[in-house]
């Protein structure tokens, strides 16, 4: 077998070197043009390259997500547009358009073609009509069992590349391809401007009593009919593995550094343990759990792998994120003369808490501030204001990528 690829998003410049730094084999990302993530910072031009140089120099690749549904004035700009990402040295472009499949195998046939989610390939047949226009991997339908992809890799070329979504938000539309956000604000999810209204809390009109609106109550806070868990697979990967599947993608464009690194800290240890050792990989799973957890997310489910989930991959009760933890404060340098170490603020942070630092390679550690002093040198009892520098004593360096973290509190 293989080892599967872990392929990490990467909203901007930023995003990518957490998403690196943590263990990421590859990053997908978007430029300013033809990206289904318009909330996200994205990447002009001239970061691209950029960030193709930097992910090279770390043995990482870079594709690009080309995956809207353009319209014809778009199409007249897409050669050069593909052009740019050409001369950028990226190492293959995510597609959902059939015209824009055909024109980047034309234009760029030196160039790999994944082929996006959007395009909802579900069998060997669609997958292999693809394969013949040029493409060379597939991201997979989210809707896909185990035992389909199992049955998929079967009556497929061999190479033919299969890539699955492993982690996080689930759209409640088939393939993602939604028309609500388009109806109801007029903002097209299928071209980056998706308003999530999946996660509004709706009510039910009788058509003869207009006006008239009846709530169907599952809580206080309303009913969110629509509103998917997030896709969670660390305790099954090894099921995955054995399927011949040859990328773990991620989703989350629009996250944070914090969650794509604790994401993807927690699949590449769970990865690498498969390989290492299944038994290894069995009794870490609480602990890769554990990981995903502090960070801000829905309640998880399995998505389709297991069958249609039915009501268990939905929640009807509210449609906020859990967030356990928080960061208080990122990593900048380190004295080692005085054994102190640089945090920047992110939440004011006190003398007295109960704090975990994260870095790539380690497991967290836990760290009780007894001591904190100014970038003058004086002791203070608090951190209030953003992006001020702490010093803290540690007894050694940690990675320049490394969050200082704290559970939240009622208070």
């Amino acid at each position: 077998m293989k080892k599967p690829e872990l392929l990490l998003p990467a909203g901007n410049f930023s995003r990518m070197k957490y998403a690196i730094a943590y263990g990421a084999d590859a990053v997908y990302i978007g430029g300013e043009e033809f990206s289904l993530r318009t909330a996200s910072g994205n990447f002009s031009f001239e970061e691209i390259s950029e960030a193709v140089k930097y992910a090279h120099e770390r043995n990482v690749r870079v594709y690009v997500a080309v995956n809207t549904t353009p319209h014809e004035e778009e199409v007249k700009r897409y050669p050069s547009y593909l052009k740019t990402l050409v001369q950028a040295n990226v190492d293959a472009v995510i597609v959902g358009d059939i015209g824009l499949v055909g024109l980047t195998r034309h234009l760029a046939p030196g160039l790999k073609i994944h082929l996006s989610t959007q395009a909802n390939a579900i069998n060997s047949a669609a997958i292999c009509m693809w394969h013949s226009l040029g493409v060379s991997r597939v991201v997979l339908a989210r809707e896909c069992s185990i035992d389909e992809i199992a049955k998929i890799r079967e009556n497929i070329p061999k190479e033919i590349e299969i890539e699955v979504f492993v982690h996080g938000a689930m759209c409640m539309a088939h393939s993602g391809r939604c028309l609500i956000s388009s109806f109801l604000t007029g903002r097209d999810a299928n071209r980056g401007n998706c308003v999530q209204a999946c996660r509004w809390k709706y009510a039910v009109c009788e058509e003869t009593r207009q006006g008239e609106y009846f709530p169907v109550v599952e809580s206080d806070n309303g009913t969110f009919i629509f509103n998917s868990k997030d896709l969670c697979m660390i305790e099954h990967l090894d099921e995955l593995v054995y399927n011949g599947i040859s990328s773990f993608k991620v989703e989350g464009r629009v996250k944070t550094e914090y969650y794509v690194s604790c994401v993807a800290k927690a699949y590449r240890e769970a990865i690498d343990d498969i390989f290492e050792d299944l038994s290894l990989y069995k009794k870490n799973t609480p602990k890769y759990l554990e990981e995903l957890k502090k960070t801000s997310h829905r309640d998880f489910c399995t998505g389709f792998y297991y069958g249609n989930p039915m009501s268990e991959g939905q929640n009807y009760k509210t449609s906020g994120y859990i967030r356990d933890y928080e960061v208080v404060g990122v990593v900048g340098r380190y004295d080692y003369f005085n054994h102190m170490l640089e945090i920047e603020q992110r939440n004011k942070f006190v003398i007295g808490d109960e704090c975990e630092i994260i870095e790539p390679d380690k497991d967290p550690v836990k760290l009780i501030i007894t001591e904190m002093r100014d970038d003058a040198g004086n002791l203070i009892s608090a951190a209030p204001h953003a992006q001020m520098k702490v010093w803290i004593p540690f007894k050694r360096n940690v990675n320049r990528f490394g969050f200082l973290r704290r559970k939240k509190t009622d208070d």
